[in-house]
């Protein structure tokens, strides 16, 4: 028996799964989008009909874009920084610094269901800890998930529960691969610490930073589970989000080829933002040993 022969037998595990799990749903969905389809009745081909309808008779659409985008807009940049902030303070060489870098990393094992319920409780307008906190300042809190212009912004705050997770691992990691001699040198010429940031940090980790402006964006823009469990995509539809408005027509309408459609929609979208972001990063991305 070939080498060849036995890769393969102990590669066909994955290989039929792949295909069975992930090629023929790939393919089926690409199909059901030119397809009208609601699962009970055979899928009847009817071309470009419901890109069409997406596109220019859906207000929704138009309404889980926006949405969408104000959550990716804010919650991005705000989840980056506040990791990187969190990963130079713990950067520190002071006593009990590893104990620190377990407790500010726990919070992130939570699962999505259940920090979404914990923080249903926070955001309560009348016994949430949020609020009561605003009221020791004299603040009277808003009502937070119940109004539609704090709905989407409480739903960006809950993110920062997150900086001090994976993300915050990998820019600890980066921030210690820094070859020291770098500030030395930097410091010897005069250099103050904000310029050291500047000048120095921010290059050797901007591959980092590029690399999670990448994964977060995606991530934002298929934003689901908090707006499933907290709001449902109320109040007015002030957090419909994408990833929402396709589950509810595709498992609430039981209209799949519809939701097909949008899923290739959000497709292009991803992939059209992700290529903007690998153009922009040849601005500010620096590689070491890069001329």
């Amino acid at each position: 028996m070939s080498k060849r022969f036995l890769i393969f037998i102990f590669l066909s595990p994955w290989i039929i799964g792949f295909a069975t799990f992930g090629i023929y749903p790939f393919m089926m969905s690409l199909y059901y989008s030119f397809c009208q389809y609601d699962v009970l009745q055979i899928p009847m081909f009817i071309g470009l009909e419901n890109y069409k309808n997406i596109l220019t008779k859906d207000p929704y659409f138009w309404i889980s874009i926006k949405n969408t985008a104000y959550y990716t807009f804010f919650r991005v940049p705000l989840n980056i920084v506040g990791s990187l902030l969190l990963a130079i303070l713990l950067n520190q060489t002071v006593k009990g610094i590893r104990i620190l870098r377990t407790i500010y990393f726990l919070p992130s094992i939570i699962s999505g269901v259940v920090l979404s319920v914990i923080w249903m409780w926070i955001f309560n307008p009348q016994i949430g800890l949020l609020n009561i906190i605003l009221g020791f300042f004299g603040l009277n809190g808003p009502l937070w998930l119940q109004d539609p212009q704090w709905s989407k912004p409480a739903l960006v705050i809950m993110s920062l529960w997150s900086i001090g997770g994976g993300r915050m691992l990998v820019f600890l990691a980066a921030l210690q691969n820094i070859p020291k001699p770098l500030y030395e040198a930097f410091e010897m010429d005069g250099g103050n610490i904000y310029q050291r940031f500047v000048h120095i940090t921010l290059p050797m980790i901007s591959p980092v930073i590029f690399l999670w402006s990448i994964i977060e964006v995606i991530a934002s823009m298929q934003v689901f589970t908090e707006a499933f469990i907290m709001t449902k995509g109320g109040p007015l539809d002030s957090t419909l989000f994408y990833n929402l408005y396709l589950y509810n027509k595709a498992f609430e309408d039981f209209n799949m080829g519809y939701a097909s459609a949008l899923a290739w929609i959000l497709l292009a979208i991803t992939l059209c933002v992700t290529l903007a972001q690998f153009h922009l990063s040849k601005r500010y991305v620096y590689y070491e040993g890069q001329k």
